[in-house]
């Protein structure tokens, strides 16, 4: 994971346990999400209008498969048992205005140097400067949660201040007290950077707690959640 330069134009709003529980909105399945663009170069990014989320994470996360079901649309995300094997920028319509990002995933030490070092140009295009960004969805693999790959991102990210919200994905393959175990030994390490949930795309699992802070993400900076 690279070092990457700072995006002055990436701000956030309080995007807490507090805040996502004072906010009501109304979630459902994104039905006409669908698929854009791929890019293999940042000239060949989407104009950088509107909002965007970005989802990143280690390989073999399961960050595709939280995509696809966060969204309710199976297959929209390329899932893969082969690590590595997303290798571009993957931009997604929820509708006109708002966009997903799936990111190349990182951290595959059997992918070709010359590969990784694509990557890393790559990920630094999208985030350095990249205004209409409003947030990032950090997907960890429960079992191995915040890797140093995965505290580069949160480090580097936070001190942009960019929203960021965690992924325990895989959530079904530990013990209900060993994830409860994980979820709070998480949030304990990140503070206030982020808020973390457990997620499991097989059980459907934190379903509607993701996509709630998806949806919070595209809230205003100065929303104001309205009280309970």
């Amino acid at each position: 994971m690279p070092s990457l330069r700072k995006n002055a134009n990436c701000t956030r709003h309080s995007l807490s346990p507090e805040y996502l529980k004072r906010t009501k909105i109304t979630v459902s399945t994104y039905p006409h999400t669908e698929f854009l663009t791929s890019a293999n170069r940042g000239d060949q990014f989407l104009p950088d209008e509107g909002q965007e989320v970005a989802f990143a994470g280690r390989s073999n996360a399961g960050k595709s498969s939280a995509l696809n079901t966060i969204t309710g649309r199976k297959g929209l995300a390329r899932t893969s048992k082969t690590p590595g094997r997303t290798q571009l920028v993957n931009f997604f319509a929820l509708d006109h205005e708002r966009r997903l990002v799936d990111l190349p995933g990182y951290g595959y030490a059997k992918v070709p140097e010359a590969i990784r070092r694509h990557w890393r140009t790559l990920m630094e295009s999208y985030f350095v400067g990249r205004r209409s960004l409003t947030g990032l969805v950090l997907v960890m693999d429960c079992r191995h949660p915040l890797t140093d790959f995965d505290k580069q991102m949160l480090e580097w990210t936070t001190s942009n201040g960019c929203m960021v919200h965690i992924l325990l994905t895989k959530a079904d393959k530990l013990s209900r007290g060993a994830a409860a175990a994980t979820l709070l030994k998480v949030r304990k390490e990140v503070g206030e950077s982020a808020t973390v949930q457990l997620f499991s795309a097989t059980k459907k699992t934190g379903l509607e707690e993701a996509r709630t802070a998806l949806e919070a993400f595209f809230e205003p900076p100065d929303a104001t959640p309205e009280s309970q």
